[in-house]
């Protein structure tokens, strides 16, 4: 039979154990009970209300505005933050109660449930229409938990509270273990009731060991720890960040930055801190300096923004890290790799530099201004002139130069401090020359250490007082243990002393500098001797011959003392012909130009032959192995060799594989040859030549090609260094020559200039040989007489009659016996041993030339005849008698000519 009105059928339905008599109504006159009091406002329900119920909402108090222009005091509230009495005066989501539950029970002193919060009924499952009324310990299954309970509800009438672990039954029927408090509550008539708090266990003890990490975390942590609100407020510090700023933890709270740290280094971290309070965006390791009133150093700071459960902001947390000591390492290794730099860079800058003067500027520009304000690079005369090194020790005698100079300021003290070129002097037991004498570097401070460095009353270091220099380095410039200069660099101002670190690089920078200086000085004295030597073997006088007018330019190469083994020559001919030869020796330097000297002096000697071009140049390459420098090393060259003959125009060149030959032609009538006259410009060709092979390869033989040349044309003849290019063919050069030429021109030098100037910038670092001749037919009014004689007897007394009667004509009769004789004597072996007529020619120009040509290719030898012997006296008498003599090949035959002094001329011809 089932009861109502008591809940009972639905106690038994839902497993509850059923109700001992009068229980119901004990719980409903302490229901009425707890009403009354909270109607009185007794001090149960004053109790309750602070340990169970919600809080009242706080007054806010708005702050007053902040005055315009405070420091570090943000001027509005984080947009989108809720104002304080929102904050404070609702419930919002995903605040610290939804993490951790805390459930509401009132209990009477029996134990009996007179309350049950709907949280409890979230926690444990059971609704407040099945608990109120019956006993707490109808959840508990263990005995001992009932025990327990009992036991703590005692302790709690005798104490007034209690706390502890318990394990209670869910509706579910599992155990839910929970933290329990136990307050003692007396309503308005003194009865007592008992205050039950319950947490789930698992998440109390998980915010609990939370809240230990972060106390750890905070006050044990090396680190610099700081929370401040959307105000940018102080709400936390660690000790740790107090002892870094030099504040204590207490003057930190409710202050900013700007109320806390020197103004300088606030304003640049509240920069940060409202940016990551804006944009959300963290900052991560900023490197700062640290304020000027803790201590020294560097810090790296660290923002990101804090929100809530629900995504409100609540300000931003900060770590700081002293750095000091990574910052230094940094630092230390920063500048050893920039000092590494310089040093790199310097040397690739004077790597390829061979000019001391260059290498002493490089030097002084690359300390300024990355190691001091101003640098002098001073060095021996030797040195920067390329001359052998002292053997003897420094003293003041020692003649130096201040060949670099760089400087962070211009102005007349500077002038006077660092002026290029000018010649330094020192006493000896000053700072330079104690350097110069021991090679031990120097590091000078103060006035009285730097008014030592040259010699009292120096303007110089006036000057250098002046533009307030405080510290120096006095390096020495070594090369193979010899000093040979003095690298000087000072700071001024402001800016620190040197340091040992500053003069043992210096000392690194400047042996480095002295390896340089030392190459470039022997690169000075053997290019001074390639060049010597190169001048030397080179034409010292280049004649003027007749009906030809020379000018010609040699351009050393760029490369050093790699002098190249160009040379040009021009050799005056019997006949007034002219040889013109231009050539080039494989290879630079002193080998390639000694080779050029004597492959120079062949050639010379070769043409006093009167050789053909083709014959000499074959003649000449037969020559080769005994004119290169070693069985090892084959001689290699090339040549252009001409000869001119004005009185016939004929211009016969061959060549030996070099660049071919530049014509101009002058167009239409051109004025005779005229030295100094102006070029009237032409038209321009390259001459066809058969190539031949360069002297030394051999295989291709060696051809000659004779022309006619018009009056007044212009020959060139050049190397190949003025032709060739990296980038561009031969044909260009060539044709850039062709186009130059063919102006006019004032005079033959004005287009040797013209010439040169068109050479390209790109072109090879090769020597440059050029050699212009304006060809003519001879002076205008020399007189000249030819004949054709048969080669019969009658031919001897026949030209004995012309030639007389010839001087007689030019009035030169004094010389009318000597050259009848030698006439005579000279038809006389032609008529013996020729079968064709014989060419008999005369011309009146410096001299008398006499010439007689056959066609019996042989030339004629000389003998001694004997006393008693008839004939052989022929040619010994020519030897005798004339000025000069010779013979020369000339087409199938041969020309045997001499000269003889005019009346009034000395011997030798002048």
């Amino acid at each position: 039979m089932s009861s109502t009105g008591n809940g009972e059928g639905e106690q038994r339905a839902r497993g509850l154990p059923r109700r001992g008599p009068g229980r119901a109504g004990g719980g409903a006159s302490a229901r009425a009970r707890l009403r009354r009091s909270a109607r009185r406002g007794g001090p149960a329900a004053r109790r309750r209300e602070v340990d169970a119920g919600p809080r009242p909402t706080l007054p806010i108090v708005a702050a007053a505005p902040p005055l315009p222009g405070t420091r570090g005091r943000p001027a509005q509230p984080f947009p989108g933050a809720a104002p304080a009495r929102e904050r404070f005066g609702r419930h919002t989501e995903g605040s610290l109660f939804d993490v951790v539950k805390v459930a509401i029970a009132i209990l009477d002193t029996s134990a009996r449930v007179v309350l049950w919060s709907p949280a409890a009924e979230e926690l444990l499952g059971w609704p407040s229409e099945l608990l109120v009324g019956r006993r707490i310990d109808e959840l508990l299954d263990d005995e001992r938990q009932v025990a327990r309970t009992r036991a703590a509800i005692q302790e709690t009438l005798r104490s007034g509270q209690w706390h502890g672990l318990a394990e209670i039954r869910h509706r579910e029927g599992r155990g839910v273990a929970v933290e329990t408090r136990i307050s003692l509550l007396v309503d308005g008539d003194g009865t007592p009731f008992l205050q039950v708090a319950l947490a789930e266990a698992t998440t109390v003890q998980a915010v609990e060991r939370d809240l230990a990490v972060r106390d750890a975390l905070f006050e044990q942590s090396p680190l610099g720890i700081a929370v401040l609100d959307i105000d940018l407020r102080y709400t936390a510090v660690n000790q740790t960040l107090a002892d870094m700023n030099g504040v204590t933890v207490d003057e930190h709270v409710g202050r900013t930055t700007g109320e806390t740290l020197p103004e300088r280094a606030a304003d640049e971290i509240t920069a940060i801190q409202r940016q990551v309070l804006a944009t959300g965006e963290p900052v991560i390791d900023v490197t700062l300096a640290s304020p000027v009133t803790a201590r020294g150093g560097f810090r790296s700071i660290s923002y990101s923004r804090m929100t809530d459960r629900a995504g409100k902001v609540l300000g931003i947390s900060g770590t700081v890290m002293d750095v000091t000591e990574r910052y230094r390492a940094v630092a230390k290794v920063e500048h050893a790799r920039r000092r590494l730099s310089l040093l790199n860079e310097f040397g690739s800058r004077v790597g390829d530099l061979l000019d001391a003067s260059r290498i002493a500027q490089e030097l002084a520009s690359a300390v300024v201004p990355r190691l001091s304000d101003h640098a002098a690079v001073i060095l021996l005369q030797a040195v920067a002139h390329g001359d052998d090194l002292p053997r003897h020790g420094h003293d003041r005698r020692t003649s130096l130069l201040q060949l670099g100079t760089a400087s962070v300021q211009d102005g007349p003290e500077v002038e006077v401090m660092l002026r290029r070129g000018a010649r330094i002097t020192f006493a000896e037991d000053s700072a330079c020359g104690r350097v110069l004498r021991t090679g031990v570097p120097e590091l000078l401070s103060g006035a009285d250490e730097l008014s030592d460095v040259t010699y009292p009353g120096d303007p110089k270091m006036q000057a250098a007082h002046d533009l307030g220099v405080h510290a120096m380095l006095v390096v020495p410039l070594r090369a193979r243990g010899i000093v040979i200069g003095l690298l000087l660099v000072s700071r001024a101002g402001y800016r620190e002393g040197f340091d040992r670190d500053d003069l043992a690089f210096t000392v690194e920078l400047a042996d480095r500098a002295g390896s340089s200086l030392d190459n470039a000085r022997l690169y000075a004295r053997e290019r001074t001797a390639a060049l010597t030597l190169q001048r030397t073997l080179l034409p010292q006088q280049v004649p003027q011959p007749t009906g030809v007018e020379v000018a010609y330019r040699y351009v050393p190469g760029s490369s050093g003392t790699e002098v190249g083994g160009d040379w040009f020559d021009v050799i005056p001919l019997p006949g007034d012909r002219t040889a013109l030869v231009v050539g080039d020796v494989m290879g630079h330097g002193l080998r390639a130009a000694a080779t050029m000297g004597r492959l120079r002096t062949a050639v010379r000697t070769l043409a006093g032959l009167d050789l053909p071009p083709d014959v000499l140049l074959r003649h000449v390459h037969e020559l080769t192995d005994d004119l290169a420098q070693s069985p090892d090393e084959a001689l290699l060259a090339t040549c252009v060799y001409a000869v001119f003959d004005p009185a016939t125009a004929r211009l016969v060149v061959a060549k030996a594989g070099h660049i071919p030959p530049v014509l101009i032609v002058p167009r239409g009538t051109a004025a005779p040859t005229r030295t100094g006259g102006a070029l009237p410009g032409g038209d321009g060709r390259i001459l066809d030549l058969p190539s031949g092979a360069p002297l030394g390869v051999g295989g291709v033989p060696f051809e000659s090609v004779e022309l006619e040349i018009p009056e007044g044309s212009l020959l060139a003849l050049c190397t190949d260094g003025l032709v060739e290019s990296r980038d561009k063919d031969l044909d260009v050069g060539l044709g850039r020559l062709l186009t130059v030429l063919e102006a006019p021109y004032a005079s033959i030098q004005q287009a040797c200039e013209a010439v040169l100037g068109t050479m390209e910038q790109g072109r090879e670092p090769d020597d440059v040989a050029l050699l212009l001749a304006r060809l003519g037919h001879g002076q205008v009014g020399t007189p000249t007489a030819g004949w054709t004689l048969p080669a019969e007897p009658t031919a001897v007394s026949r030209a004995r009659r012309l030639v007389r009667a010839t001087l007689a004509d030019w009035a030169i009769e004094e010389l009318t016996d000597t050259a009848e004789l030698l006439v005579s004597e000279l038809v006389t072996n032609s008529v013996r041993y020729a079968s064709a007529p014989i060419g008999v020619r005369l011309t009146l120009g410096g001299t008398l030339l006499v010439e007689i040509s056959d066609p019996l290719p042989d030339p004629p030898k000389e003998r001694h005849a004997a006393e008693a012997d008839e004939g052989g006296r022929g040619l010994e008498l020519v030897r005798r008698l004339a000025l000069r003599w010779g013979t020369r090949a000339e087409g199938i035959g041969k020309v045997v000519w001499f000269e003889l002094a005019l009346p009034g001329m000395e011997p030798d011809g002048t």
